[in-house]
């Protein structure tokens, strides 16, 4: 049996500790996972911001904490009527139910701060009692307003996907022979004469809609034009000279349109044509071996072409520099996945209709999940970042070039703290301001923390520690000078 003394000292620890942590989060600011309240009174309020969360990532509500971060705590009866707010907002003014869970922390002066969590939903989209689905904005919430958001949310939780989406495009549209030329290789059928009849194969194959319109995969695996139909899906590739986007100067550039097939042939021969050839002991006459393997470049435009987020109305962006290739596709990975798990093998499908094409040998598709395992073990030199408020996935591919001497050079890669995602807020914090001070080295602390969506106290923090690890530097005065992003 524990003496009351030592389980009086060890309560009075854990509750020290806890209140430490506390106060190391809340000097931290809000953010899109954490908010600030300073008292409750309203419970459709309440239950908005929990939906917000809800439809999001989860996040945690310190109530009893000001706006400034001071934690002014709750008196005993505030908490009986608050705890009683909270539980009426999850089970009656949201729908459907949330199952959230309360903390009380003990602060000064006898108050407490009730640490309120609000899991990632598991029935999305969460409505409040008016039927407004709310989203996380930043710190802050805003209403779902539109089609494509709605969509989004529905896409996020498996109950609809983007390349089901019907169009305006009829059967006159298809490409008949290319079509012809499927059935017959793929499934050993004919193509039907009468078009009633080529209505209903295309519904069974899910290529069309029930309304007799090709859907988003029958249009960008058939179509004959799929461009006059969806102009934002194609690939935007461009060749920079040096290092940095260039507004006006550039040695290559092209627009890449027509099926997935024919993109996804035209972008590789972009790559492969901008890449230098290294002669690695062969005759003279020999065309040489391409610096990277091909094998590296058809597993991610693969990957981007069949994975990337279809509601978003973008082009993928392929930019060639001296030193990396970049792939940049519309969306940032679905649902759970993160940078870790893909790099481990794992994946979601976004667009189910397109893989089970894709893998019927339409493009060089090897399996799911092991696309990005077999860059890698091509290449090691990849990154991957996921920005989940830019909403872009972006892979970076590395480059070795060689002098005629046959001296190798190894480019300077991106600062440790942004090569990967690695699902801790503070580093992908940092990443993301060295990110942003690359681009624009003239931003100020609240230009970064408007963007970031976070407090600004938050961001001085972050870049003390890249200061303090030699990856940041101020050059000239508080007010006119700019940072240097320092590279390894």
């Amino acid at each position: 049996m524990i003496p009351d003394f030592l389980f009086s000292y060890c309560s009075s620890v854990n509750n020290y500790m806890r209140i430490n942590e506390l106060k190391n989060q809340i000097s931290l600011g809000e953010d899109s996972r954490h908010q600030f309240k300073k008292d409750i009174h309203n419970t459709d309020s309440l239950a908005a911001e929990m939906a917000a969360f809800a439809n999001c990532d989860g996040g945690i509500i310190f109530i009893g904490v000001a706006d400034d971060g001071s934690t002014s705590g709750l008196s005993n009866k505030d908490i009986s009527r608050i705890n009683q707010l909270i539980s009426n907002a999850a089970s009656q003014h949201i729908r459907s139910p949330l199952t959230v869970q309360t903390e009380n922390v003990s602060v000064e002066n006898n108050r407490i701060v009730i640490v309120l969590t609000v899991p990632k939903g598991i029935d999305k989209p969460y409505f409040d009692k008016n039927g407004v689905i709310w989203l996380k904005s930043g710190s802050d919430k805003r209403r779902v307003n539109s089609k494509e958001e709605l969509c989004r949310l529905f896409q996020s939780v498996d109950q609809f996907h983007a390349d089901e989406l019907p169009t305006k495009a009829g059967v006159a549209k298809l490409d008949k022979l290319r079509f012809r030329d499927f059935l017959r290789d793929i499934y050993q059928q004919d193509f039907p004469e009468d078009e009633h009849d080529l209505i209903k194969l295309l519904q069974n194959m899910n290529l069309a809609a029930n309304n007799g319109m090709l859907n988003l995969a029958g249009v960008l695996l058939f179509a004959e034009r799929p461009e006059w139909i969806k102009p934002q899906f194609v690939v935007k590739a461009i060749r920079y000279p040096g290092n940095d986007i260039h507004s006006t100067q550039y040695e290559d550039t092209e627009d890449f349109s027509g099926s997935l097939t024919k993109v996804f042939d035209d972008s590789l021969a972009f790559v492969m044509r901008n890449l230098q050839k290294i002669q690695a002991g062969q005759g003279v006459n020999s065309l040489g071996i391409p610096e990277i393997p091909p094998s590296v470049f058809e597993e991610l435009l693969v990957n981007a072409l069949a994975h990337r987020d279809y509601l978003i109305s973008a082009p993928i962006r392929l930019f060639v520099f001296d030193n990396r290739i970049e792939i940049v596709s519309p969306g940032h990975l679905p649902n759970n996945l993160t940078v870790d798990k893909i790099r481990a093998g794992n994946s979601n499908i976004r667009n189910p209709i397109l893989v089970s094409y894709i893998a019927k040998g339409l493009l060089p598709y090897k399996g799911i999940g092991s696309g990005i395992r077999r860059a890698l073990d091509e290449w090691q030199d990849i990154d991957f970042l996921d920005d989940r408020e830019g909403c872009v996935f972006t892979v970076t591919v590395h480059r070795t070039l060689r002098k005629s001497s046959g001296k190798t050079i190894n480019y300077p890669k991106k600062p440790a703290s942004h090569q990967e995602s690695s699902g801790k807020s503070s580093g992908k914090s940092s990443g993301k301001i060295l990110e942003l001070l690359s681009g624009r080295p003239e931003m100020t602390i609240p230009q970064l923390a408007e963007k970031l969506g976070v407090g600004t106290r938050a961001i001085e923090k972050q870049i003390a520690k890249l200061r303090a690890k030699k990856l940041l530097k101020r050059v000239g005065p508080a007010k006119g000078g700019s940072w240097e992003v320092r590279y390894e």
